[in-house]
């Protein structure tokens, strides 16, 4: 799956990944106040025996399936903006 990815320009460490790119309509408008205007950074090929930084790529997967949207937030947030 083709996934898409934007950081925050409001809190640093806070990414978006998105399936499709630039497609926001499913992200919460709450979430989108809080993230800021989403800056695009990077586009990769995901599939669940992908290595990430600092997330699961089997649960990446596994929201971008259910909601569409995937936020990582900085490790040392325990927040959750997801449903």
């Amino acid at each position: 799956m083709k996934c898409f990815v934007y950081k925050s320009p409001k809190q640093s460490d806070m990414y978006m990944y998105l399936c499709k790119k630039n497609e926001f309509r499913k992200i919460p408008e709450i979430l989108l106040e809080k993230f800021g205007d989403p800056e695009f950074i990077l586009e990769f090929e995901l599939n669940k025996n992908r290595k990430l930084a600092f997330a699961d790529a089997k649960q990446v997967l596994a929201k971008l399936q259910e909601q569409g949207y995937y936020l990582q937030l900085p490790p040392h947030n325990k927040l959750s903006f997801q449903g």
